[in-house]
């Protein structure tokens, strides 16, 4: 399949998965089986597979064929260009292509001159009366294309206003923009551009990013340190004719390599493949010519060859539009979009279909407890009637008067359960500090000032590493002290189970590990900034500032991603506990009623007994549902689009019952 179909089929499942996950907790609901920690869980899975996004980045010097290639492969079926694509530079600031269905339709411009402020993008972002926007026709391609080439706008300032932009910088003459006649220079008109369009692909998740060149890249560190390194997966796109340029191993080197990075990450495309076309020469010449360019480039930036894709974006583009197949062929088109399908589409539905995995058996161990609790409720009952069979009514009378000694005495014994969730909750309050946004803001405090002093920042690189090694100590702390409480709450849990029939396990300690190896990644894409070629570009203020500003928006992520853990964690070791209390009180007055039944009818004790088998039987086909619904889940296909049609209107008319045989219907099929 292409990455388009691959993409398709991932976002029906995640549209089906959605919906089922919905109908499992209303069931859940009616069987009284939703506590706080199971209903987290659903949320969150709801969550993780409405909004996974797949990020694409396309990234290249001016003049490659990007946003060309970003035509070819996602809008030919408008039949025409949507983004800007003529010859010389086109796309001259970050663009971002997604969708959100609270926005309308639009393109929306953050003007250049916001980079004189110290806010990072992401700040900017929560300010849309900042941004310039223009409303979009989704219906009609010509008005999309012509307002798209807004992001391609100039403006023309003079040098200082150049340098104070991040476009000039006297040290680097070679790699600052050419003068005009008129002394000016041309720089972007706009910082950012953000489209939102109902485009099929990008409503499944998709989001596109299109770079401009070196200099712009360069000039906005929270590109470098954080939209790429965020992006599933970077395509990084050289001329065919040329090759590998100084400025093209410049974005290499300093902006794409990384430490530990999977090679499937990264994908090389040749373009302008047809350049090398010529009518003067054999086939196999051209194709010999062009493997040379291949094995060269891949070469130089250190890449297996197979990922080097030689390509054709712009006869690609007319093949699609003009249906002509061997054009397509010849362009090289297909082979590309089977590598991204391959790579990011195989890579992404790996690890989201993993994560929903665990979640979906955590979800089913912990509404499971609860069917576990009730069944081992209704067994002691079924024992402590079987020994009043044949007992006389003065038996039955000590049974009921030792019944409610039992439940004053499970009343009165609340002290112990308030402690065990005191220790729990200030061993819980530390942790909460240490992953809190003001110990994350004190940590950043000593880098801000290095980075915040003038000129040349000696000691720089001392500061950035000892600022991680103490977000890495928070986290270590922090896992610390979750084996503590996890500790604590096994002694506590065992006394209690002890003491009161319960079946408590503590659960398990989140891992901080994958957030520590997210700081390590952070760490290694900035230090690009710290070595000796970027010492002037540190020395300007305002670039530190938007440094670490960009910094700080990113750790804060990792930080709030774990502090979620932990929430988690903790709603998981209470919820048990409030469960196994609710059941419990629910279980003395059960007994009670089936004791005074007992006493009121000669009958009342065999009725009993027959309603608990009845009960249990009810219990077996509740537990067999669940694990039924759970494991269809973990598992499920991608049906036909009228499924979920049906499944949208079943939940839409609040059929309850309906949809959990939908469910199970489709689940048999």
């Amino acid at each position: 399949m292409s990455f388009n179909e691959q993409f398709d089929q991932h976002g029906t499942w995640r549209r089906e998965f959605a919906l089922r996950l919905k109908l499992l907790a209303e069931w859940m609901k009616d069987h009284d089986l939703l506590d706080a920690a199971v209903e987290e869980r659903l949320r969150r899975l709801e969550t993780q597979v409405r909004s996974d996004k797949v990020m694409v980045a396309f990234v290249a010097e001016f003049s490659r064929g990007k946003s060309e290639l970003i035509n070819a492969i996602f809008f030919a079926g408008y039949g025409r260009r949507i983004m800007p694509a003529s010859a010389g530079r086109t796309t001259m600031c970050p663009t971002e292509l997604g969708y959100d269905a609270d926005v309308p339709p639009c393109l929306r411009l953050l003007p250049i001159e916001t980079r004189l402020q110290t806010q990072a993008l992401m700040e900017w972002r929560a300010v849309p009366e900042k941004w310039t926007r223009v409303d979009l026709d989704v219906n009609d391609p010509a008005q999309l294309a012509l307002a798209l080439e807004k992001v391609a706008e100039v403006r023309h300032v003079t040098k200082e206003e150049a340098t104070a932009l991040g476009f000039w910088h006297d040290e680097n003459i070679d790699d600052n923009p050419l003068v005009g006649a008129d002394g000016l220079i041309e720089v972007p008109k706009w910082r950012h551009a953000l489209i939102n369009i109902a485009h099929p692909l990008l409503k499944q998740g998709l989001v596109i990013l299109d770079t401009p060149g070196l200099n712009a890249i360069g000039a906005e560190p929270e590109l470098t340190v954080s939209l790429i390194p965020q992006a599933h997966a970077v395509v990084f796109i050289l001329a065919a004719d040329t090759g590998v340029t100084k400025s093209d191993l410049a974005i290499w080197r300093e902006h794409l390599i990384t430490e530990d990075d999977e090679n499937i990450s990264r994908l090389v495309v040749l373009n302008k493949i047809d350049t090398l076309w010529d009518s003067l020469s054999s086939p196999e010449q051209v194709q010999a010519q062009i493997e040379r360019q291949r094995s060269t480039s891949a070469e130089i930036l250190g890449l297996p060859v197979d990922q080097v894709i030689p390509v054709s974006a712009q006869k690609g583009l007319v093949a699609k539009v003009t249906r002509d197949d061997v054009l397509l062929a010849a362009s090289h088109l297909p082979d590309l979009e089977l590598a991204l399908a391959d790579g990011i589409m195989g890579k992404r539905q790996r690890i989201l279909r993993s994560a929903v995995a665990t979640g979906i058996a955590e979800l089913r161990t912990e509404a499971g407890r609860s069917i576990h609790i009730r069944r081992r409720d209704l067994t002691e009952q079924m024992d402590e009637l079987r020994g009043l069979k044949g007992k006389n009514a003065t038996v039955i009378k000590h049974m009921r008067i030792r019944i409610e000694q039992e439940q004053i005495e499970f009343d009165t014994s609340g002290a112990k359960i308030h402690a065990v969730r005191s220790v729990h909750l200030k061993l819980l309050r530390d942790v909460f500090n240490l992953l809190g946004t003001p110990t994350l803001r004190g940590e950043l405090a000593e880098l801000t000032k290095t980075l915040k002093q003038p000129g040349i920042k000696f000691g720089v690189k001392k500061a950035y590493s000892q600022t991680f090694n103490r977000l890495r100590g928070a986290l270590q702390q922090s896992q610390t002290i979750g084996g503590e409480i996890h500790t604590m709450l096994m002694a506590s849990f065992k006394q209690l189970n002890a003491e009161f029939g319960f079946s408590l396990q503590a659960p398990k300690v989140p891992d901080m590990k994958r957030f520590e190896n997210d700081l390590s990644l952070i760490e290694r894409s900035h230090l690009q900034y710290l070595g000796v070629t970027n010492v002037l570009k540190l020395s300007q203020a305002d670039f530190s500032e938007r440094l670490v500003r960009a910094l700080a928006t990113r750790l804060r992520v990792v930080y709030e991603s774990a502090l979620g853990e932990v929430e988690l964690w903790n709603k998981s070791a209470a919820s048990q506990l409030d469960a196994q209390l609710r059941e419990r009180r629910r279980n003395f007055g059960r007994r009670i009623e089936a004791i005074e039944r007992i006493q009121n009818a000669a009958s009342g004790l065999d009725e009993r007994m027959n309603e608990i088998d009845v009960q249990e039987d009810e219990l077996n086909l509740l537990d067999s549902k669940l694990t039924e619904l759970t494991s269809h889940l973990a598992g499920t296909p991608v049906s036909s689009l009228a499924d979920v049609v049906d499944l949208d209107v079943a939940l839409n008319q609040h059929e309850k019952r309906d949809a959990q045989d939908t469910v199970l219907d489709i689940s048999a099929a």
